[in-house]
């Protein structure tokens, strides 16, 4: 029988690979190393500022959490509760011209112990409910004709709702319009008519603000409130005339 020798096998030899001192990659590991080494030195020399940091930290974002849920949404829902109260005075008052000045007086002062406008956003400033009041109050002041009053609150109100927003500034113009300051009250006018544009109140706001420009000679910015108007809501109840306004301003000297 034949035999057949087993031939050696080669030995594979593994290839040491060498980092050689000064290549680019020896350089990038030495610079790891030190910056490492940097940290680690930073980190042991200012541990305790470290750590008051991070303490002080946990306890504003905690305390933050905690002030929330135990103190500002209480206060929050006590003042949306309170708010209930002057609100049917209200709504009542503007739903009907029997007793209007008293049930706005009621709204405003409150009564039977309970919050009126002026208490709530005195007591509750800093909720939306409070902050709300001062849009009730303000709105009441200007049916009472305390114009002052009227200025002030409206001027305290502030809301994400750029509608109500816009209507506020409109408000404040009106007072303005009524106390004999026409200039304050065409740029209220022009700050609600920028806000939020919409086919309901824009209109409105454009034609407030044409007609007090109007009054105070500024016949440029009135012709271009009123071309506004016409170009941009020319379905508008307030647009079906506007032609003659148009007319009047480009024509006035």
């Amino acid at each position: 029988m034949a035999t057949y020798k087993k031939k050696a096998s080669k030995k594979t030899k593994t290839a040491d690979v060498n980092i050689e001192q000064g290549s680019t990659t020896a350089e990038v590991f030495n610079t790891l190393d030190e910056t490492a080494s940097r940290s680690e030195s930073f980190v042991e020399k200012n541990q305790n500022i470290i750590l008051y940091t991070i303490g002080i930290l946990a306890v504003v974002i905690l305390g933050t959490i905690g002030y929330n849920k135990l103190v500002q949404e209480p206060k929050e829902m006590a003042a949306a509760d309170e708010l209930a109260f002057p609100k049917a005075y209200f709504n009542e008052a503007t739903n009907s011209n029997v007793a209007m000045d008293s049930l706005l007086n009621l709204g405003l002062e409150g009564a039977n112990g309970k919050y009126g406008f002026v208490d709530i956003s005195s007591e509750y400033s800093g909720t939306k409910a409070g902050n709300l009041a001062n849009f009730y109050a303000g709105v009441s002041y200007l049916k009472l004709k305390d114009y002052t009053n009227a200025i002030s609150y409206l001027s305290n109100f502030s809301s994400e709702d750029l509608l109500l927003e816009a209507e506020a500034k409109s408000l404040i113009g009106d007072a303005f319009a009524d106390i004999n300051q026409p200039e304050d009250a065409l740029s209220f006018y022009m700050e609600a008519a920028g806000m939020k544009k919409n086919s309901a109140m824009t209109p409105l706001y454009l034609m407030k603000a044409g007609q007090t420009a109007m009054s105070l000679k500024e016949y440029k910015k009135a012709f271009n409130l009123f071309t506004e108007l016409k170009e941009d809501y020319p379905t508008s109840d307030l647009a079906v005339n506007i032609d003659m306004y148009i007319n009047k301003a480009k024509y006035s000297k």
